[in-house]
């Protein structure tokens, strides 16, 4: 598949609280309004067998899962979402937005479980075929107001991975940053804490230039 005749392929990535989901339906409605293909999807999940991987690792109750399991897991799920999902909306000329990728599997496990970034990203290399996002926009949060607006919008109720504390948080917005930062070409940082409005618009700018040079172009 040569980028001439692909569709578009956006994730979404930062801490918990940090407004992915609000984001990703004004993405959704801004971009069906210009007469876009989207093909809104999530990880982990996005297929049937991924949706069964994320209840085993997220939810409570199934027993200890150590880290590299969970980087295992988490792996085979994206690998099942690449292959039944997100390739195949992309040879259809589809714009394919995603809540998390790669990007969380290198913070969350490489950084936060300690097994190290690089051996993560091998990993998710291989799983994915080596298929990159386009663009993707992380949503930079403090790891307190992660923390605040988590308790907030779930009532205190929390899975595993929003069950960490601060320290954790903080590892995960520092691997965040720094993949932004080694290709910046290839990813936009915005300030979770600004106004929902005002980080669309952000998202929005960056966005154009690339539909008006992509096959999702109506």
């Amino acid at each position: 598949m040569t980028d001439q005749n692909r569709g578009l392929f956006i994730v979404l990535e930062g801490g918990d609280g940090a407004g992915k989901t609000t984001q990703l339906s004004l993405l959704e409605q801004w971009l069906t309004q210009r007469g876009v293909t989207v093909e809104r999807t999530r990880e982990p999940g996005g297929t049937p067998i991924g949706e069964r991987i994320r209840a085993l690792v997220l939810e409570h109750g199934h027993g200890e899962v150590d880290p590299r399991t969970e980087a295992l897991l988490f792996a085979a799920s994206r690998a099942a979402h690449v292959q039944q999902r997100i390739l195949p909306a992309l040879r259809r000329g589809a714009l394919v937005l995603c809540d998390r990728y790669v990007d969380s599997s290198v913070a969350y496990q490489g950084v936060g479980r300690g097994l190290g970034a690089a051996a993560i990203a091998e990993l998710n290399d291989w799983a994915t075929s080596g298929l990159t996002p386009d663009l993707t926009v992380v949503l930079d949060i403090d790891p307190a107001v992660s923390r605040a607006r988590q308790a907030q919008r779930d009532g205190g109720a929390a899975d595993r991975m929003e069950s960490a504390d601060d320290t954790f948080r903080a590892s995960l917005r520092a691997a965040f940053l720094d993949r932004a930062a080694a290709e910046p070409q290839r990813y936009l940082v915005v300030d979770a804490a600004a106004e929902p409005a005002q980080i669309h618009q952000q998202i929005k700018a960056r966005l154009q230039p690339m539909l008006k040079n992509s096959v999702v172009a109506p």
